[in-house]
């Protein structure tokens, strides 16, 4: 089984380009939090790759931005090459199949509005629960549990 879930902030804008064929590639780099503090009394984060394809790669680089909130479903993948120096590079990435959006963002902000939800590489468009017919609802920040 190869699953990995995340959430975590951009550490850079996803960089979006075209294969050959036509295909959306998107890259960028997701910052997780630790559940653990160090010996500093302070958390550390990982920091890791994440790439999509298609639909995906698309929706990421033009609803996300350095410094968003995301939430990521997908699986591990690893791969090698050789540099300009003729060293062996070894590579991991997290490949997207899921993207949830964490956050609302202001209509001001450069990122996504009010059309929330997830989005994935198999039906590319927002998943929407029936018993919310896309009407918003008014919580505070107060009313939260977490």
């Amino acid at each position: 089984m190869n699953t990995v879930n995340l959430i975590g902030n951009l550490t850079r804008d996803p960089e979006l380009r075209y294969s050959q064929n036509g295909t959306a590639i998107a890259n960028c780099n997701i910052a997780v939090q630790r559940i653990f503090k160090n010996q500093n009394g302070e958390y550390e984060s990982d920091f890791i790759n994440i790439k999509a394809f298609s639909k995906t790669a698309e929706l990421l680089a033009e609803h996300f931005r350095k410094g968003s909130k995301l939430g990521v479903t997908g699986n591990i993948q690893t791969g090698s090459y050789e540099n300009q120096q003729g060293q062996r590079v070894y590579t991991t990435d997290v490949v997207v199949e899921n993207l949830t959006f964490v956050e609302r963002k202001t209509s001001d902000s450069s990122g996504f509005n009010s059309n929330q939800g997830n989005y994935s590489q198999n039906n590319q468009s927002p998943s929407k629960s029936s018993s919310f017919s896309g009407s918003s609802i008014d919580i505070s920040d107060d009313d939260l549990p977490f």
